[in-house]
Parts: structure tokens; C-alpha cells; sequence
């Protein structure tokens, strides 16, 4: 599962992607699965993605995750990424 988060700590908006190595951290740090996103996920909860997402990508943040916090200005899941590679190609359809 991947979430793009859109980040913005007051220098303006850019995106980041969790991956595999994030969603295991998140797991790690609150004793929950994913599977509990489907009963929401909290503004922590997405603000730690983000910042080890951030950590991982290699973008300059805080260290201490409460910093990192205090110095957001927004945080918004712009979407699933589409992580779901297509075996194989759809068929052709017969036109009229």
C-alpha cells in the first residue's frame, strides 16, 4: 500500500510516497496494522508517514517527530499511489 502525502513545513507544497519500509515503521511505533486504515487514520498517524517517507527520500526535516509536527503548515493525502502493476495488458476491443 502507498499514501502520497503532500507536505508543506511554510516553503512551499511537495509530495512524498510511503512505502513498504514506512507503513512497517508506523506499525511498529502504534501496535497497529494496516488494515486499520479503513477505520480512519489520524492526522499523527499521516504526519509520521510523512516524516520518515521525508527521512527516506532524503529530504532535510527534524529529527524529533514533534518538531517535524510543529512545523507543518499543511498535510494532505492527495491519493492512493497506484502501486498495482497490470500483469498483463487489457484486450483490444473489436470497434463498430
Amino acid at each position: 500500500m502507498k499514501l502520497k502525502i503532500r507536505v508543506d513545513m511554510g516553503e512551499g507544497p511537495f509530495e512524498v510516497e510511503t512505502n513498504l519500509w514506512v507503513i512497517t515503521q508506523w506499525e511498529r511505533k502504534f501496535k497497529r496494522k494496516v488494515s486499520d486504515f479503513a477505520n480512519g487514520v489520524g492526522i499523527e498517524d499521516l504526519a509520521f508517514m510523512a516524516h520518515i517517507a521525508c527521512q527516506g527520500e532524503g529530504i532535510m526535516v527534524p529529527i524529533v517527530l514533534d518538531d517535524f509536527i510543529k512545523k507543518l503548515v499543511s498535510l494532505d493525502v492527495l491519493n492512493e499511489a497506484d502501486d498495482i502493476e497490470r500483469p498483463t495488458e487489457p484486450a483490444p476491443t473489436a470497434g463498430l
